[in-house]
């Protein structure tokens, strides 16, 4: 995998772009949770409301679920998981060709590339509460990568690589707060944590064991290959 951090015009488009994308659905998160039936974004808020409301979203309330076919089944799991990693349809189609050409099998290789985008790694060392959050706090620019400023979250990160909160960062309430949530060593084998120098690093490409996702990768796989 390559490190991608590159400012080109077409690079910057495609941020943008998703950072429209991302303002469209911050309005039906709560909506996606209960979609899906777990808080898929990490936010405690959205286990307050699944607790509250835990049926589908729709004027039926919770005597009425829809029956899903396969393919209906197929498709919501893939929204799951683009909504999980916050990414637009065509980034997910490109993630899964890539997927397609690695060694293994395709759908642990898609969840691979998926986590080693720098928002799910900064997401993942306890920098941010949320990806959603995460996201936000690399494209300001907080974070250096191998010493470098990189704002773009899709940047894949490969084995070796140091992910810092620069200086100017270290005292934002939004990362002090969530850094103090992470008791003991992070339960994340493919990464190091260093709470008191504010760094991490990228150790190894994650196992799917290691990952802790509640998501069905095969199904996308299936939905695919129609």
């Amino acid at each position: 995998m390559l490190l991608l951090c590159l400012t080109t015009d077409v690079d910057r488009q495609k941020e943008e772009g998703f950072k429209i994308f991302m303002s469209k659905v911050d309005t039906p998160k709560g909506k996606l949770v209960r979609k899906f039936g777990e808080n898929i974004f990490g936010n405690p808020k959205y286990d307050a409301l699944l607790n509250k409301k835990p049926y589908t979203p729709g004027q039926h309330g919770p005597n009425r679920r829809k029956r899903l076919s396969n393919y209906g089944i197929q498709l919501q799991e893939k929204q799951k998981i683009k909504a999980m990693y916050g990414v637009l349809e065509k980034q997910f189609r490109n993630y899964f060709h890539k997927a397609e050409k690695m060694k293994g099998e395709t759908g642990t290789s898609l969840l691979q590339l998926l986590e080693c985008r720098l928002d799910s790694v900064v997401y993942r060392l306890g920098f941010a509460s949320t990806r959603s959050q995460a996201r936000q706090l690399v494209s300001h620019a907080h974070f250096l990568l191998n010493d470098r400023k990189c704002n773009y979250p899709s940047a894949s990160l490969k084995p070796g690589d140091v992910i810092k909160v620069r200086d100017k960062s270290k005292k934002l309430d939004v990362i002090m707060d969530s850094i103090k949530k992470v008791k003991g060593d992070i339960s994340f084998p493919w990464l190091e944590l260093d709470k008191a120098k504010m760094t991490g690093n990228f150790v190894a490409v994650p196992d799917r064991e290691d990952m802790q996702l509640t998501v069905n990768e095969q199904l996308v796989v299936e939905l695919y290959s129609k």
